[in-house]
């Protein structure tokens, strides 16, 4: 049997496929273990800057929970790590990139979110499904302060797919490309932020957590908490001594 989850390494940069094409690379028990585990060696491997996810294939990027196992086990409330936790509450301190290659449905749907950035093909499809077959989406609380809430009815009360160019107009995909441009603009970008310094980014999604729960006020307080020891850092002297000596900063994430 062919491996579930395709794992590449370039230079800091890990790339993992979603590889059950044939079921549109739907989670199941298999693929749910393999990915919860390999989001956590990316999270404490020091080596590892930044994660692109991607599905295998061009019809579907992931959708969702593999419905013939829930069928099967009988699934009604699924316990907390059923679709597969990427870390506490979701979150990890690296930067994610999302690659969306074709349909992303209900889980699929969450998992394109979970990325800082989401990159999409211009074939890819949006939806939060779950209203088609009686199942919950409490993963779509963040949505609440993403999106306008018309359009968070929309997809929440439909079921029914947006395309990318829609998904980039109301803001959950930052670039639209052409299917064959998806991977190397995600290798591309994953590049870009894996050579600026881990402290900052770490010390960045955490301000963007903050931010995305509290008020302005209240994130700028806690923002001087959260930069301190980036000030307090080796590293914080290595990237202005880089830049006077006109060469490319060595980071040592401390």
């Amino acid at each position: 049997m062919a491996d579930v989850l395709l794992r590449e390494v370039r230079d800091g940069v890990v790339l993992l496929t979603l590889n059950r094409p044939d079921q549109r690379n739907a989670v199941n028990q298999e693929l749910r273990t393999a990915l919860a585990e390999a989001m956590h060696d990316f999270a404490v491997d020091p080596e590892l800057r930044v994660a692109v996810i991607t599905g295998a294939g061009d019809r579907s990027f992931c959708a969702g929970a593999d419905l013939k196992e829930m069928a099967a086990n009988k699934t009604q409330q699924p316990p907390r790590d059923y679709f597969a936790e990427f870390g506490p509450d979701d979150f990890l301190e690296k930067p994610v990139i999302t690659a969306v290659n074709g349909t992303a449905y209900a889980g699929g749907f969450r998992m394109a979110q979970f990325g800082d950035l989401c990159l999409a093909s211009s074939s890819a499809r949006f939806a939060i499904s779950e209203a088609k077959w009686s199942r919950g989406a409490p993963w779509a609380a963040p949505l609440t302060r993403m999106l306008p809430r018309r359009i968070l009815a929309e997809l929440l009360l439909t079921a029914q797919p947006i395309s990318a160019e829609r998904a980039y107009q109301v803001g959950l995909v930052n670039e639209v490309l052409e299917p064959d441009q998806l991977i190397p603009r995600a290798w591309e970008l994953a590049r870009t932020i894996a050579d600026n310094a881990p402290l900052s980014l770490a010390a960045f999604k955490w301000l963007m957590r903050v931010g995305g729960e509290a008020g302005v006020a209240a994130t700028g307080a806690v923002a001087k908490e959260i930069f301190r020891h980036v000030y307090d850092s080796e590293d914080a002297i290595e990237g202005p001594l880089a830049f006077r000596e006109g060469r490319k900063p060595k980071w040592r994430n401390r």
